[in-house]
């Protein structure tokens, strides 16, 4: 496989503006307003790279960071919180949304890596975890726990290399094609059995009434419903606590000029349950009788 890195440090590989090759030479994340933490362990060179696209034409640029979804100072919370609990109310950090909502009538708690941190959750005998990425608690006027809602993202991992990609844009601004890939198996082997597994959690809990939001890029989007037999086998149901919401959120179709980064929206959402993505998901397509036999004699006599 081949392709190019399309995003460098927030701004499109292609930008030659002041701003976008500043971020680049003082490698700055501006989503997170610090460096860039993804290092390539093996050359120890920071990365920068936010997205990536495939060689072949109409390929889109797919974003493979996560922090990359939380633009706009965690944008993507805040629509999640709406959807959710159906009400306008301010983000805190964790501890902090207690006194906030007694000042505000109500305020979310906010507990996710840079904000309230990880929840000290049991541990659980064997495999599997139940750590989400994020959860969002709303507080009422007297502070108390009302209900609470949980967030998995899911960039993609990529395969290959875009280490010589990523030197021609550092030193140059030149975009090269590498060897870089994308892991689309990983996503269907490792986050399709997560969602069930912790949307069967949340449905056990008595405070979270909208189980579980799965938010990602339009690509992965795609490639997890396609992988549970498309929006057929995925009828839709109104938010439960058996709830798994799909949201693709990736870039708003707009155009934009140099200096300036692609914003990010949700462009579509599809709710269904964990019930029905675990029967679809155990409910394979299989293909026609005998197609390692047709196989072998094609390869054989042809």
């Amino acid at each position: 496989m081949a392709g190019y890195i399309s995003e460098f440090f927030g701004y499109r590989a292609k930008d030659m503006s002041e701003i976008a090759l500043s971020a680049a030479a003082k490698k700055l994340c501006p989503f997170s307003g610090s460096s860039c933490t993804k290092i390539l362990s093996r050359d120890k060179v920071i990365s920068g790279v936010c997205a990536v696209r495939q060689k072949s034409q109409g390929s889109p640029s797919t974003i493979c960071c996560p922090i990359r979804l939380y633009a706009e100072n965690y944008k993507m919370l805040y629509a999640i919180s709406e959807r959710a609990f159906h009400v306008q109310l301010n983000l805190y950090a964790g501890r902090a949304a207690v006194l906030r909502a007694k000042e505000e009538g109500g305020a979310i708690a906010v507990f996710g890596k840079g904000w309230g941190g990880e929840l000290r959750l049991p541990q659980r005998k064997g495999t599997g975890s139940y750590f989400v990425d994020w959860v969002l608690a709303r507080l009422d006027a007297n502070g108390e726990l009302v209900d609470f809602t949980a967030i998995e993202v899911q960039t993609i991992d990529t395969t290959g290399s875009y280490l010589n990609a990523q030197k021609a844009l550092s030193q140059n601004r030149e975009i090269i094609s590498d060897t870089v890939g994308l892991n689309w198996e990983n996503v269907s082997k490792r986050i399709i059995p997560q969602l069930i597994y912790k949307g069967q959690v949340l449905q056990r809990e008595d405070l979270c009434k909208t189980g579980l939001f799965f938010v990602c890029p339009q690509p992965i989007y795609e490639r997890v419903i396609n992988r549970l037999g498309g929006k057929e086998k995925l009828p839709a149901f109104p938010s439960q606590p058996a709830s798994i919401h799909f949201i693709s959120y990736d870039y708003r179709p707009t155009e934009i000029n140099d200096g300036e980064i692609f914003p990010l929206d949700i462009i579509e959402e599809h709710c269904t349950t964990v019930y029905k993505i675990q029967e679809a998901f155990s409910s394979l397509n299989l293909p026609e009788g005998n197609v390692y036999r047709d196989a072998i004699c094609k390869s054989l006599y042809q």
